[in-house]
């Protein structure tokens, strides 16, 4: 499956239906040069759901499984925007747009197993569909790996692959070595400063 936001990157995708979740915090412009904004334009931000809605979600042979509206756009980047800055610690506690209420259908299948199916329309479809990726996410355990590359000239999201999760460049040579220059020049040129005589 291709995941448009994130490929543009050059990142690897989080796991199953995390990529999704992932993909579409990656929506927003990042890195340098910075991105297009695949949800700032209705017509971009449809061709990027239709693109990324998981086949299995699909429902019949429908070919938008959510239809955006004009009036969905501010709602969908200010769910997005807010999950992106509560995943990066930027706010502590999750924002508003994060905790309203959004349907979710379970259906138990033919074989006896249990499914969630995300509810409602416009944004709200897509924050459904978000919430049950996150939701499946923490329960395997993957969630806490999913991260925003502590760069403040990227803001990358991305899944840390790390052995014990301690990841917090979406590319240490991109963004972890030069953040570490700057930060060892700032302490040489501080050091240097101090020692000169008055």
């Amino acid at each position: 499956m291709s995941w448009p936001a994130t490929d543009r990157y050059d990142i690897e995708p989080a796991p199953s239906g995390l990529a999704f979740v992932q993909d579409f915090l990656n929506t927003l412009s990042a890195g340098k040069p910075r991105e297009t904004d695949l949800l700032l334009d209705r017509r971009d931000a449809q061709a990027w759901l239709d693109e990324v809605w998981p086949e299995e979600r699909k429902p019949g042979q429908q070919r938008s499984p959510v239809e955006l509206h004009d009036a969905d756009m501010a709602s969908l980047r200010a769910f997005r925007d807010g999950l992106r800055n509560w995943l990066s610690g930027t706010t502590a506690d999750a924002p508003a747009e994060l905790t309203s209420a959004f349907g979710t259908t379970v259906r138990l299948g033919a074989d006896g197993s249990v499914r969630t199916e995300p509810a409602g329309s416009g944004w709200e479809g897509v924050a459904s569909l978000v919430l049950i990726e996150m939701f499946r996410a923490q329960q395997v355990g993957e969630w806490r790996r999913l991260k925003v590359c502590r760069s403040d000239r990227c803001r990358v999201t991305f899944f840390d692959r790390s052995r014990n999760n301690s990841g917090v460049w979406h590319d240490v040579r991109k963004c972890g070595h030069p953040a570490n220059l700057r930060a060892f020049r700032s302490r040489q040129k501080s050091a240097a400063s101090v020692s000169r005589p008055g």
